[in-house]
């Protein structure tokens, strides 16, 4: 099974790439971040007459998250990440295929730091430690999938400059130590197993010759729990689809168990 997370910055804007990607990858299952656009408004009959059934949870104009599952309908878990009730965001949803739970989350930026927004990332990494914690507990294969809006760590293997990104939610000590926090539950950092040293990067900024300059850093992750890390095969980020016309900045970023 091979499954991709998949940071669009927007579906109808990236509809195209995505059904290229989708033809000829033909991967099993997708999660799909920052759609950009609400239920009504998703590209459902381009995506089903690309042989992909789906799980949406959109939102109009930002956010927004899914799940595609080749020949099949998502078994829906959950839509939302639990924790607080009020959190109306599209940021999280849920879902089994053949036997493996897979979330697709878009993870808060956090931008700028010392405000409600990075507080409110602080808070959403919490709340993901919680439900990861219960996840885990189900002694089943999951796989948390998406754009989790945290550098690992400051060296060149993560962020092309770590003097460049000091100041930013992506790569702030407490995003990091989050981050670490769930993973030290005992997630397998996919990435990271099968490239345990080098620089890997998922993420170019449209500005400043970015892609042009590798100037990239690594936010788009795949964590496996024990039961998943059992089945693990390979990973890696398919980097060429950055660099095709009109493409996101985010590349796909994939990891293949075994059946």
């Amino acid at each position: 099974m091979r499954i991709v997370t998949y940071n669009l910055n927007g579906i109808r804007a990236r509809l195209e790439r995505l059904v290229e990607y989708l033809k000829e990858q033909q991967p099993d299952v997708v999660c799909l971040q920052e759609l950009k656009a609400a239920d009504e408004n998703i590209p459902r009959k381009e995506i089903e007459a690309a042989g992909y059934g789906a799980l949406w949870h959109g939102q109009k104009g930002f956010n927004g998250v899914s799940i595609l599952a080749k020949g099949q309908e998502p078994k829906e878990r959950r839509i939302g990440l639990p924790g607080d009730a009020e959190d109306v965001q599209s940021r999280y949803v849920e879902a089994e295929v053949d036997g493996v739970v897979i979330a697709s989350i878009y993870l808060p930026n956090g931008n700028p730091v010392g405000t409600e927004k990075f507080a409110y990332k602080l808070n959403w990494l919490e709340r993901l430690r919680g439900h990861g914690a219960e996840l885990l507990a189900e002694e089943a294969p999951v796989v948390l999938a998406g754009d989790f809006n945290v550098i690992p760590s400051n060296e060149k293997d993560d962020v092309f400059s770590a003097r460049a990104m000091a100041s930013d939610a992506l790569m702030q000590p407490e995003s990091q130590a989050a981050l670490r926090t769930i993973l030290y539950q005992g997630w397998t950092d996919a990435i990271r197993a099968r490239y345990p040293e080098g620089p890997i990067y998922t993420f170019w900024d449209y500005t400043a010759g970015a892609w042009r300059r590798d100037a990239g850093f690594r936010i788009d992750h795949l964590l496996l729990s024990p039961q998943a890390a059992d089945r693990f095969l390979d990973a890696g980020v398919d980097r060429d689809y950055r660099g095709r016309d009109k493409a996101s900045d985010h590349a796909p970023t994939w990891v293949q168990l075994a059946d």
